[in-house]
């Protein structure tokens, strides 16, 4: 089994809520194409602590001069409040070494203010939580905002902070954690509380748990 890596920015402020569901199920081995393939790391400005808006308390795995992204599958990075300063500007700067190098960025809410902020939506499909918001920061790619819950060019993953579930089902189906149509019923049940959702997942572990081993 390759193990792989999807880093987390985390930051004061930090809004919880918005990539819950993307990390819980990243790590949660229930329906995976390859169980035990994944998992997650906080990476932080440095290793101290830090308190999300919703008042947990992280300590990151690891500080954001570490890393790097030949050693990522990919770097999420979710809105908090202090997106409209520099404070969290290095976050945008690391998630341009990402994408040069080919590994997916996924940014939610604020988020994709630091993004538009250092040029990387000029010229990619994108959304965020309603033009205006991304206007603010003076950036030139107004002409290809898209207005949907959540778009995806190439490697990068941009939603509003209204979607979680939809900024999920984007980034789950780019590191192909789920097949195609358990990634859908899981959007069914996750996002819709669509009781048919539920069947389709549990069919697919039903027949896996039945497979031969070997």
């Amino acid at each position: 089994m390759n193990e792989r890596t999807v880093h987390v920015a985390v930051y004061d402020t930090f809004a919880d809520w918005e990539i819950g569901a993307t990390t819980a199920h990243i790590n949660r081995t229930t329906w995976q194409r390859e169980p035990g393939t994944w998992r997650t790391k906080t990476v932080g400005l440095t290793k101290d602590p830090i308190t999300t808006l919703g008042g947990m308390r992280i300590v990151p795995d690891m500080a954001l001069a570490d890393l790097t992204p030949a050693d990522s599958a990919m770097l999420i990075l979710a809105g908090a409040d202090t997106w409209e300063g520099e404070e969290l500007m290095p976050f945008a700067r690391k998630a341009r070494e990402f994408l040069d190098a080919g590994v997916p960025v996924a940014a939610i809410c604020g988020a994709t203010l630091g993004l538009a902020r250092a040029g990387l939506l000029d010229t990619r499909r994108h959304t965020s939580n309603v033009r205006e918001f991304l206007l603010y920061s003076g950036y030139g790619g107004a002409d290809h905002y898209v207005d949907e819950a959540a778009v995806t060019d190439g490697d990068l993953i941009t939603a509003g902070g209204t979607s979680p579930f939809e900024f999920a089902r984007a980034a789950l189906g780019r590191l192909g954690v789920y097949e195609p149509h358990v990634l859908d019923g899981w959007y069914r049940l996750y996002g819709h509380s669509d009781p048919a959702g539920w069947a389709v997942l549990a069919e697919y572990e039903e027949r896996r748990s039945a497979a031969p081993v070997g």
